[in-house]
């Protein structure tokens, strides 16, 4: 749940948010979803888990959801390192750490989707390095020419390079080419992007910065009236607004504070997104951000979103008192 995979029919249908399955007959019947790694809001409703012991849950969630299944039916489980367009959710601790063992029992493989993650958002190379993932395939874009040119890849592990291989001699070869892929164009584009990422250390650079970015929105952020949660790895990060953080409330999204405060940063000139499926707002600065940037972004964000507060103060919806409280220990 809350992963985001795509939009088409069978991708749309890997994607669990609610707005790309109403309407379409979806999801696919062959295709299941299991327990969101959001800490900050699944924990609350298992009476107040620490995050391991939410990561050891949400683990026992998906064995008993391939035993229920049939272990032999479930092909591979695919999912984001880090939760991307479902509110920039990086994983509780010790996550992949509790689900790479039932993928190995029950010889499910597993798919890291790095669209998003990939080529040095999270400060690391890849996610999956990062959270020391063992992924079977990677599936890579955005990233991989920084949108200069449209290109996307997968990456093979050997486990599945065999049978691939395997199947070729015995079947013919595979049926995966479309009329542009491997377009010269595309390729060259990513060769010259990654030269960029790897030359000028924007990896690096997203760790190093990256860090300052999150110390500088927790310290500028955590306390506010209007703020639930406080996120982010490397240079992605996302605020999520609550009318009562302590007991994690949500707004009617009648009122639409997400995109609200959205509309307002960009009146202040800053290009932030409301995430689907609550009030969020996500962040993803190039890797090239420096420190005076980072200064001036966070700025922006807290002028639009101080002016939201006072809008819904002022109509009644959020109660400042009660706010304060909530944050006092």
């Amino acid at each position: 749940m809350r992963g985001y995979h795509g939009s088409g029919i069978a991708s749309g249908s890997l994607t669990g948010l609610k707005a790309f399955h109403d309407h379409f007959d979806l999801p696919i019947e062959t295709i299941r979803h299991t327990e969101a790694p959001h800490y900050y809001l699944r924990a609350a409703e298992q009476h107040g888990m620490t995050e391991r012991e939410f990561s050891a849950y949400c683990a026992d969630k998906l064995e008993a959801m391939i035993l229920e299944e049939g272990p032999d039916t479930v092909a591979a489980f695919i999912g984001e390192p880090v939760l991307g367009t479902g509110g920039i959710v990086p994983p509780p601790e010790g996550y992949w750490e509790a689900i790479q063992p039932v993928l190995d029992k029950y010889d499910v493989l597993l798919i890291a989707d790095e669209v998003v993650c990939g080529f040095g958002r999270t400060g690391s190379d890849f996610g999956s390095h990062h959270y020391n993932m063992k992924p079977d395939l990677i599936t890579i874009a955005k990233g991989l020419t920084s949108a200069y040119q449209p290109l996307s890849g997968v990456i093979v592990g050997d486990k599945v390079w065999k049978v691939l291989e395997q199947g070729t001699g015995e079947f013919g070869p595979i049926g995966h080419g479309w009329t542009y892929s491997g377009h010269a164009l595309g390729c060259a584009a990513g060769l010259a992007n990654l030269d960029i990422i790897e030359r000028e250390n924007l990896v690096g650079n997203a760790a190093e910065t990256g860090g300052y970015f999150q110390q500088q929105l927790k310290a500028t952020f955590e306390g506010h009236p209007l703020l639930g949660d406080v996120r982010g790895v490397g240079l992605m990060a996302a605020l999520e607004f609550s009318p009562d953080a302590k007991q994690r409330l949500h707004f009617d999204p009648a009122l639409k504070v997400g995109p609200r405060v959205a509309a307002a940063a960009l009146e202040e000139n800053l290009i932030a997104r409301a995430m689907p499926q609550g009030d969020i707002l996500g962040f993803a600065p190039p890797l090239t951000i420096n420190r005076g940037e980072v200064d001036e972004m966070i700025g922006r964000a807290k002028r639009a979103i101080d002016r939201v507060t006072d809008e819904l103060v002022r109509s009644g919806d959020l109660k400042t008192g009660q706010q304060e409280a909530a944050f006092t220990v």
